[in-house]
């Protein structure tokens, strides 16, 4: 008797997948055995605005790689009709039902500020951020609900930055990232009459291809980053993220979440997954630590 992958005939929708926490976390449900939707804006035809060259094309390839079955599709989810035309796609392919939406849509990397009081910061650049962040993840969300309805067990998570603690150093991003975790709070309370769930989940010091980039490093030496910051040191892959997000799909009790703020690490201390290179990286364990004034061996925590 062979064992089935936990996620096999689930379906999946990573808005914003091309790169960083959406790409880790459509591999991961791949891996997992679901059809993974992959959307973004960058095609191996196009890139976006942040120029970059992770394409969704690769994205979906790599969920099949992993085990599932990647679909790359070409989305602004800024854009209302080109999400409806998603939406009634998945629809149309999978009997009107859609199991997991991962709302990632981000964009905003060039327009934080840090060091600057608001309204020194530019108020179009803010407003912007919103539109990236926010907007982009409700426009999706109010599009896919009735196919989340119609799974019985429809599942979103809001991919966001920290848990709500505490300022995260910038107006507006903080505003962005705080709004997303309230998201996720009122669509749990609007699903759960229909059998659904939502949460909110953060990664800890993400060792996303642009920060990687940043500090001029690869996934191959990306240690070499702590001389330029030690805290990298604690730095988790995508897939991190993306483990914690496969286990709760796959647990039948995941309704107990809903609601919630949650963290890559909390849940790794739940379901125990570990990162890529077998380590278990806390990054809340270690920043309490860093806030406390004391000077912690990264080494410690992972």
């Amino acid at each position: 008797m062979t064992n089935e992958p936990p996620l096999k005939g689930r379906i999946a929708l990573v808005a914003g997948a091309t790169r960083g926490a959406g790409r880790g976390i459509a591999v991961q449900l791949g891996a997992a055995g679901a059809t993974v939707y992959c959307t973004g804006r960058t095609t191996r035809a196009q890139r976006s605005p942040l120029n970059r060259a992770e394409t969704i094309e690769e994205t979906a390839e790599l969920v099949t790689a992993a085990g599932g079955a990647g679909i790359a599709v070409a989305v602004d989810h800024m854009d209302p009709s080109q999400v409806a035309a998603l939406a009634e796609r998945i629809g149309a392919d999978h009997a009107g039902r859609l199991d997991i939406l991962v709302n990632d849509i981000w964009g905003g990397e060039k327009l934080i500020v840090f060091d600057e009081p608001f309204w020194r910061q530019s108020l179009s650049g803010g407003l912007q951020m919103f539109r990236n962040a926010i907007e982009t993840h409700l426009i999706t969300s109010w599009h896919v609900a009735p196919l989340l309805i119609a799974s019985g067990r429809g599942l979103v998570f809001e991919v966001t930055d920290g848990q709500d603690a505490g300022y995260r150093g910038s107006f507006y991003y903080d505003l962005a990232k705080a709004t997303v975790i309230r998201l996720a709070l009122g669509q749990a309370e609007d699903l759960r009459p229909h059998g659904g769930t939502a949460v909110s989940i953060t990664p800890g010091f993400l060792r996303s291809e642009e920060m990687l980039d940043h500090f001029g490093v690869t996934e191959a030496t990306w240690r070499d980053a702590a001389a330029q910051d030690p805290h990298f040191l604690l730095a988790e892959s995508p897939a991190y993220v993306g483990r914690a997000v496969a286990a709760l799909a796959a647990d039948p009790d995941v309704v107990r979440w809903s609601g919630q703020a949650l963290s890559s690490w909390q849940m790794m201390h739940v379901y125990g997954f570990a990162d890529v290179d077998g380590s278990r990286p806390d990054w809340g364990r270690y920043y309490a630590e860093v806030a406390a004034g004391r000077n912690p061996d990264p080494a410690a925590f992972r």
